[in-house]
């Protein structure tokens, strides 16, 4: 009988062609194969548009330094220059409120001391932390009207902003400037046999005025007595200044400047850059005049922290 040719059984031919069992394969090996070989359509190296350490590739508006887009690097540094800028700008309000502010010298009535366009920086610790002294020089706004009517002062947008942060000086012109003669309780009296002020009984030699001026200035004599919370004040050019002789009626009342009026002391002249210097109270000057009683808060006798003021030659 013819012999029939072999046929292969069902489990040989599975073991045949069967792959081998998922289940065999070592588990490190597995794991080591799909994360080599990444899932369908992704590049080995870490999928499609990405970089080998795993971030987005660099495109044409990026910045590959930094990782940032070209806008986004923009837009920080003009955030960086927007807060230094205001901070700068709150840091110099504050100054100006209260510390130091700037003043321009309009006019002639103090010289040689100050001159028509000087710009002086005035300490506002005076007269609210640092007491007044006799001889000082002080900022205050217009007490009783003396200036009269002012005309309104044309300035660009830019040029207020800065006034009011402090950055320029303010030429409003509705502030004076004079020097302290007589504190409150002192006795001020021009003149003397030999033409000069006297305070509380003590003749002084002013060498602040301006040449050729004398201490009265070709004004009418006076005596006043200078009532509490306020101050006499003078100016350099005594013949060419409005200050406390000109406006009083004889009292000390009407032409004293109230203390709460006072801006600052001024302390230094900063510019033109030939006429930078320091400015105190010439304690040479007021050294004999004996201190008023009783003390009066706000002020203080005559004394004056050392230093080297422009005087007249």
């Amino acid at each position: 009988m013819p012999s029939e040719p072999a046929v292969p059984t069902e489990d040989t031919t599975a073991a045949a062609v069967d792959p081998p069992a998922v289940d065999a394969l070592d588990p490190a090996a597995g794991a080591r194969s799909e994360d080599s070989a990444g899932g369908p359509g992704e590049d080995p190296a870490g999928g499609p548009g990405e970089d080998p350490a795993g971030g987005r590739a660099a495109g044409p508006g990026d910045d590959p330094g930094s990782g940032r887009t070209v806008g986004q690097a923009l837009w920080a540094g003009v955030r960086e220059v927007a807060i230094v800028l205001g901070s700068a700008m709150v840091l110099s309000l504050l100054v100006k409120t209260f510390l130091v502010q700037p003043f321009h010298i309009p006019s002639g009535s103090m010289e040689n001391t100050l001159v028509k366009d000087d710009r002086v920086v005035v300490s506002k610790l005076t007269p609210h932390l640092v007491s007044l002294s006799r001889g000082d020089v002080v900022v205050f706004s217009d007490p009783d009207h003396w200036l009269g009517d002012l005309p309104d002062v044309a300035r660009s947008p830019l040029s207020r902003l800065l006034i009011f942060l402090g950055l320029a000086p303010d030429d409003s012109n509705d502030h004076l400037i004079k020097r302290v003669i007589g504190l409150p309780g002192d006795t001020v009296v021009c003149c003397d046999k030999d033409g000069r002020v006297a305070v509380n009984g003590v003749s002084i030699t002013e060498p602040y005025l301006k040449p050729g001026d004398t201490p009265g200035g070709g004004r009418p004599a006076f005596s006043v007595t200078v009532p509490a919370g306020r101050v006499w004040v003078m100016g350099d050019h005594r013949s060419d200044s409005s200050d406390s002789r000109l406006h009083d009626d004889g009292t000390g009342a009407k032409g004293s400047v109230p203390i709460d009026k006072i801006t600052g002391r001024a302390v230094a002249v900063v510019w033109p850059v030939d006429h930078i210097t320091w400015l105190a109270a010439p304690e040479r000057v007021f050294g004999s005049v004996p201190a008023t009683a009783p003390s009066v808060p706000g002020s203080r006798g005559a004394t004056a922290t050392p230093s080297t003021a422009r005087t007249a030659p």
